[in-house]
């Protein structure tokens, strides 16, 4: 059972509606009129059946708050759902699965070090990848309006998956 949830992103208003930020989004879609908490280096909310934050670490930092808030709570780490970007995955698409790799991603390297496993579910929510150009600055530029749209009906459907997340799937607007 997900005891506790970690929507991933940067904090700080220039990277509000950026691709980096897909898991924030997430959050912010899920909870529009949450009244976050500050905890565990992060925004914290506790909902009845989970635990959420949104780590106010920069992404690369995503271990500290995610390890915090387990050992407090005493989690294992199948107990947790990691909701980050994941640009292997195209716009449009997301894939809600236990353990895996870790396609690169340095939030995800981060908590896996921190907490000493990569045993923990993750929703990777595709952002699709640059044909060409810097990849750093592609994850932090922001999304175009048609994305947000697509992107939108993404986390429509994100929310049915994350009543059972620990039924592994592939979701799609395609």
């Amino acid at each position: 059972m997900i005891k506790l949830m970690a929507f991933l992103g940067n904090p700080g208003t220039e990277y509000r509606n950026t691709r980096h930020n897909a898991g924030f989004m997430l959050a912010d879609f899920l909870y529009p009129s949450a009244s976050w908490q500050v905890k565990f280096h992060s925004a914290y909310l506790s909902l009845p059946d989970a635990k959420v934050i949104k780590p106010m670490t920069l992404m690369n930092l995503s271990g500290t708050a995610v390890s915090e808030a387990a050992a407090f709570f005493k989690l294992k780490p199948e107990e947790l759902l990691v909701i980050c970007d994941d640009t292997e995955l195209p716009l449009g698409k997301a894939k809600l699965q236990k353990g895996g790799g870790l396609q690169g991603h340095k939030g995800l390297r981060s908590i896996k070090e921190r907490i000493g496993s990569d045993s923990f579910y993750r929703l990777r929510i595709g952002i699709g990848r640059p044909k060409h150009g810097d990849l750093a600055l592609f994850v932090t530029s922001p999304f175009t309006k048609d994305e947000m749209i697509a992107l939108s009906s993404l986390f429509t459907i994100c929310r049915t998956a994350l009543e059972t997340p620990e039924k592994e799937r592939e979701i799609s607007i395609f």
